[in-house]
């Protein structure tokens, strides 16, 4: 089976949240059923096929830190998180082991995806040794988190700005996979996602 990594990413600014509500240092550590985003994305990732974890912060990143404590990962640091997502993605992917053949890549404000989704992607992966990405598919939209083969690396690590995995995927050679876990829409981007998410059942 092909060994595949989890890079979660946990370094963004998240100004939309923080202009609705700047009481947080970010809106990664406000919690849901007492855990925050960021360590429910983590534990999912390190109950998963996926390994090793690769945390990639940046914005407040002592307080994602300390939400963090005691879980098994790999801290980077991305000091210039302010230039958007890209540069964290290239962060995460270069901190991964040479042995790695792939990289499940976890967003830090969406907590409610299922780790049997995160092993579902894992699988799929392993099935298609051809596949260049490997996505997850709800109600006919695609969904995150998105697994990249190695073969990917480099156009990854060309990105700037904002640009994540998306443009990749629009010439990759994609397996998409259909889930039942609406979890792979879902982010928090404000407050009211935040209420939403505390009045669901979480996994």
């Amino acid at each position: 089976m092909r060994p595949v990594a989890a890079v979660l990413l946990a370094a963004g600014l998240g100004s939309r949240f923080r202009a609705a509500d700047p009481s947080l240092a970010t809106k990664l550590v406000a919690e849901v059923d007492g855990v925050p985003l960021v360590r429910r994305a983590a534990e999912a990732a390190l109950a998963s096929r996926a390994g090793p974890l690769v945390v990639v912060t940046g914005h407040a990143a002592d307080a994602v830190r300390a939400t963090l404590q005691g879980l098994p990962f790999t801290l980077v640091h991305n000091p210039d998180f302010a230039g958007g997502m890209a540069s964290s993605l290239r962060a995460g992917l270069a901190a991964l082991p040479q042995e790695a053949a792939g990289a499940l890549v976890l967003l830090g404000d969406m907590p409610a995806v299922a780790v049997a989704t995160l092993d579902r992607l894992v699988a799929a992966f392993a099935a298609a040794p051809e596949a260049e990405a490997v996505v997850p598919v709800h109600g006919g939209r695609r969904g995150n988190p998105a697994l990249l083969a190695r073969a990917l690396f480099p156009a990854a690590m060309a990105l700037g700005g904002d640009e994540g995995a998306r443009r990749l995927l629009s010439r990759a050679r994609v397996v998409e996979v259909d889930v039942a876990d609406d979890g792979v829409l879902i982010d928090v981007d404000e407050p009211s996602a935040l209420s939403t998410q505390r009045q669901r059942a979480v996994p």
